[in-house]
């Protein structure tokens, strides 16, 4: 059994991808057990000979790609990297845009998660390209958090929502970690059915932090003497499209975790809010018809993605 299988997925980003995959195979050398599943998302022709290329040019047999037909996002090009995984221990989901500047970094998660049977999920501190920290946990989304805004909360009630913004010097328990880097048990991933794939690129996971805490009481953890390089972004072009996804995606969460009723208060408040948002910035307006509409997962850029040759 491989002791732990490592997801990246590329869109367009050849040159992020492999970058990453270098930097795995520098600082990883006979220490574990590992391989590397590349999973290209229905990139444009050229983007996909740039990795393929690039992939045969390393040469070296514990890395494989797989080219998917169609763009099935963050959760569904992750669940198709499992689906081509050797049996493992344990799952590295890792954004293409990141860099691992640290001497075995799988050995110390691992070490990690061996030593605490209780952690399901953990990351490392995440770092910016200039080596600066960058928020890496995160609160589950509720109605208040998205109502109140999280500064408030952790304010109000420190103890259960941790002040985000703060470089912590020990391992430390939260909600959930940002998905650029996740390293799961696959025996707890695989239990509950791994990524919600209803989701196409926002609260993956969240959500599968908290279906990891509910159905196996396992917990999430941040590991801040591990750290990671993530070039935020660089894989996902802000603009309204990507904001109404966000929309779509928290929603879906909210009224998933919560119920409708929970779903209903927060799609009103997102309503009124964004109707006075698009008065002054009108190209929100496309978002708060989507709103209007009830903001069914439906309407995600997920279902308009066409099947390549």
């Amino acid at each position: 059994m491989t002791d732990i299988s490592c997801i990246i997925i590329n869109y367009n980003t050849s040159e992020y991808t492999l970058n990453c995959i270098r930097s795995i195979l520098a600082t990883h050398k006979g220490k574990i057990s590992y391989e590397i599943i590349v999973v290209d998302n229905a990139s444009e022709k050229e983007d996909y000979f740039k990795l393929e290329q690039g992939i045969k040019d390393l040469n070296t047999s514990n890395l494989h790609l797989v080219k998917s037909k169609q763009n099935v996002g963050f959760g569904g090009g992750n669940m198709m990297g499992v689906q081509h995984c050797s049996p493992c221990r344990y799952y590295a989901f890792i954004n293409n845009d990141t860099l691992l500047p640290e001497e075995d970094t799988f050995g110390k998660l691992f070490k990690f998660m061996e030593e605490h049977e209780y952690v399901g999920v953990c990351s490392p501190q995440m770092l910016d390209e200039d080596h600066k920290f960058r928020m890496t946990i995160d609160h589950f989304s509720s109605v208040p958090r998205e109502i109140l805004r999280r500064p408030i909360l952790e304010f109000l009630f420190p103890k259960k929502f941790l002040n985000r913004k703060v470089f912590y010097d020990k391992p430390t328990r939260a909600d959930y970690v940002q998905g650029s880097f996740m390293f799961t048990r696959a025996e707890d991933f695989n239990a509950i059915g791994g990524f919600d794939t209803n989701l196409f690129l926002y609260y993956e996971e969240s959500d599968l932090c908290r279906r990891l805490l509910k159905e196996r009481n396992k917990e999430t953890y941040l590991i801040p003497d591990v750290q990671y390089i993530h070039f935020k972004g660089a894989s996902t072009k802000k603009n309204v499209v990507m904001k109404t996804e966000l929309k779509l995606s928290l929603l879906y969460n909210i009224r998933k975790h919560y119920g409708f009723w929970a779903y209903k208060i927060l799609l009103t408040h997102l309503q009124i809010r964004y109707f006075f948002t698009s008065i002054v910035k009108p190209h929100y307006f496309p978002l708060w018809k989507v709103l209007l509409r009830g903001a069914n997962i439906s309407e995600s850029i997920k279902n308009k993605q066409p099947i390549k040759p």
